[in-house]
């Protein structure tokens, strides 16, 4: 299919050119693209063989498709003045040359008449014979190449009057393309403009900015939909609004514990909890001093091994980028090649890793005997991801195909992390953390991005997964959208909506969290995430509030019942809980964080040069490396190099699978070195999960089978 065509499929296609096509055994065949995968049957093995060839033929045909419309489109600019005026200098070149061509033709005729008649003269003098039979060989000679000339000057003519035509009609498609993109571009621009007054308006105007007392969560409890991560070709194209505040689907009340009576309450139907059991003795739950929360929390994370505390100031260059962008409208990011200007000195990799940067609520988690009290702890993790990215508005460098980065913090934190770029298009990166406090982290994560004009969508899609050790707990959830907004104009800030459903799989308890978008006529707090965990029997336990920039509190409830309809016609749920407990609160960033790319204290060491790394660790990419020195020219002339490299590996690739399938060989495509793709039990999605060998490989500084990528 073309671009054109793939943007009206229908709910469910899957991309060939980026689909990853796998046998289970001898009649089932697994296509997966991302978070989508489809299992299919045959009838027999002849068959599976068949349908399993079809699709590597049809998936490399995909492939040369997208390759050479990627090649079309190029940033070839539409037909301005000055290409008309090219254009009609080349046909006006064209049109003396051929005059040239006529006179010479002429000239040739003229001789060749003269040539002719001499001959003839000598061929009528009485001469021997075979001078004769020599003159007239001569004639003949001489009439072809008249001939031919003439036929050359016809061909000429004929080429030129091919010219002129198309000319015509390449240059109405060039001014009706030109056109199209100016208007678009005013468009943008208007809308842009749009934007920035409808801001400072609303920012001035009364009302709007006090904030709201009463009602503390606006998350929907039990109806909400689970985010599943499919980005389906509709939601691509789907543009959503601000819209006005939401009615919220529940209401919390903080009740006194030690005045609650539960017998005395008059809530009918109510699910009651024991507020006796809020007991912070007997809890790992943090008290909601935050002093105790920051002494606790600040001796755990004081580190043995001395590390960087600052990286050099980000050079002052100035770049317009609009330039740049209006070009990329509606492709996929990672398919623009961008100049470091709009980086920031870590891989996707890297930012991937940082997402660990709390992993000490996973070490409570672990002494939590409560599998609800569990689940608050483990949204509460899911939810602190993205506090680096308040400020982060710079992209991360794309990884090469093979690149790994490692984390080995065992002897600091208890935990060791492995992240390996699996793919190159659509960019996957695989992730594997252990750690000895009783916790395993892993996910296979694919980046889906569109540039809207007004706004950058990034769409993480993939699970999570995470299992405690001892009590076999497996919990699941994805990642929500982040947008990018004032792309054009304004400063860029960043938000992120959408919902997450964490499950646990072995006991069932469910946790929904919504993160709300920023309105401008919301009275609610920026950057609210709220959310219900509840057993698998549905009932609620813990009410979960905040902000996903600053900190996420724990309330425990002691009642619900249905209240009062809204005007939508949706029952409302009351919750009486107890007073909320800080279970996690964002470390300050360090002095002069704005001059190092808002990187957070963990993010400073991560690009830390290390011994004894992988050759394909990013630590290691020479172009991220002068970047982060300030080198930024240099470092645009590395990238460029690494990235025409990576091309010629993959063109190199394509034409090997090609010349397999014709030969009707199987070919097994790009194979990842530390993770292996296999079916997950949980989601039934084909995921890479890690099969061993880096650390072992590390130990005895064996690193024969990595490739050459840098």
């Amino acid at each position: 299919r073309t671009q054109a065509e793939m943007a009206h499929t229908c709910r469910g296609t899957i991309n060939l050119s980026t689909a990853h096509i796998d046998t289970e055994d001898s009649c089932n065949i697994v296509l997966s693209n991302g978070g989508r995968t489809y299992h299919l049957k045959a009838n027999s093995e002849v068959e599976r063989q068949r349908w399993v060839t079809a699709l590597e033929l049809a998936k490399a045909k995909a492939i040369r498709m997208r390759n050479n419309q990627s090649d079309d489109s190029g940033d070839e600019e539409p037909a301005s003045q000055s290409d008309k005026s090219e254009l009609h200098g080349t046909l006006k070149t064209l049109s003396s040359k051929l005059e040239d061509l006529s006179t010479c033709n002429d000239l040739i005729a003229k001789h060749g008449a003269a040539l002719q008649r001499s001959l003839s003269e000598l061929e009528n003098l009485k001469l021997p014979a075979e001078s004769g039979e020599k003159i007239k060989a001569v004639n003949e000679r001489a009439t072809l190449f008249r001939i031919t000339s003439n036929a050359m000057i016809n061909a000429c003519r004929d080429f030129l009057d091919l010219a002129e035509t198309h000319s015509r009609k390449w240059q109405r498609a060039l001014q009706y393309e030109r056109e199209q993109r100016i208007r678009l571009e005013e468009t943008i621009e208007q809308l842009a403009k749009q934007h920035n007054s409808l801001e400072r308006a609303c920012r001035g105007a009364p009302g709007l900015s006090s904030g709201s007392t009463g009602i503390t969560s606006t998350a929907k409890a039990g109806s909400v939909q689970s985010a599943k991560g499919e980005a389906s070709d509709e939601d691509e194209e789907t543009e959503y609004f601000d819209a006005m505040e939401d009615a919220p689907a529940f209401i919390t009340v903080t009740a006194d514990p030690k005045h609650h009576r539960r017998s005395g309450s008059n809530l009918s139907g109510a699910s009651e909890g024991h507020p006796e059991d809020w007991n912070l003795e007997d809890s790992v739950f943090e008290s909601s001093n935050q002093s105790s929360y920051n002494e606790s929390t600040c001796k755990d994370l004081l580190p043995k091994k001395r590390r960087r505390t600052r990286i050099p100031d980000k050079p002052n260059y100035s770049l317009n980028l609009w330039s740049i962008m209006k070009n990329c409208i509606g492709k996929e990011l990672s398919k623009i090649p961008m100049p470091v200007n709009f980086n920031e000195p870590l891989s996707m990799l890297q930012r991937l890793t940082e997402d660990l940067e709390y992993h000490e609520l996973l070490d409570k988690a672990v002494k939590c005997e409560s599998s609800t009290e569990q689940m608050c702890f483990v949204a509460a993790f899911s939810v602190s991801s993205y506090s680096t990215t308040v400020h982060r508005t710079a992209k991360p460098f794309n990884p090469l195909l093979g690149e790994t980065y490692e984390l080995d913090r065992l002897e600091e934190f208890g935990f060791r992390s492995l992240c390996e770029q699996v793919s190159h298009h659509p960019p996957a990166a695989a992730h594997h953390v252990y750690s000895k406090r009783g916790w395993t982290l892993w996910q296979e994560i694919t980046i889906a991005s569109k540039f809207r004009g007004k706004y950058l969508s990034i769409m993480p899609l993939g699970a999570i997964h995470l299992e405690f050790h001892s009590s076999g707990n497996h919990y699941v959830w994805r990642k929500v959208t982040s947008t990018v907004h004032n792309i054009i104009v304004g400063k860029l800030w960043i938000d992120q909506s959408g919902e997450i459903e964490i499950v646990n799989h072995k006991s069932k308890d469910k946790c929904q969290l919504k993160f709300t978008p920023y309105s401008y006529f919301s009275r609610d707090v920026p950057r609210k995430v709220t959310g219900v965990v509840s057993d698998a029997d549905g009932k609620a336990h813990y009410v979960m509030s905040g902000t996903w920039d600053e900190k996420m509190e724990c309330s425990k409830i002691v009642q619900s019942s249905h209240g009062s309809t809204s005007t939508e016609g949706k029952q409302k749920t009351v919750y009486q809980t107890l007073s909320p407990k800080v279970l996690w609160k964002k470390y300050p960033l360090p002095e002069n964080a704005e001059n190092m790319y808002f990187f957070s204290d963990l993010a400073l060491t991560l690009n830390e040069p290390e011994e004894r790394v992988a050759p394909t660790d990013s630590r290691l990419r020479p172009d991220q490396r002068l970047m982060e020195s300030g080198r930024w020219d240099e470092a645009n002339v590395e990238k460029q190099r690494l990235e025409e490299k990576q091309r010629a590996v993959r063109r190199r690739r394509e034409a090997e699978a090609v010349e397999a399938l014709e030969e009707g060989k199987d070919y097994e495509g790009y194979i990842p070195l530390w993770f292996e793709r296999k079916v997950d039990a949980v989601t039934g999605e084909l995921i890479c999960i890690y099969k061993g060998g880096y650390w072992e490989a590390k130990d005895k500084q064996d690193w024969s089978a990595c490739p050459d990528i840098f």
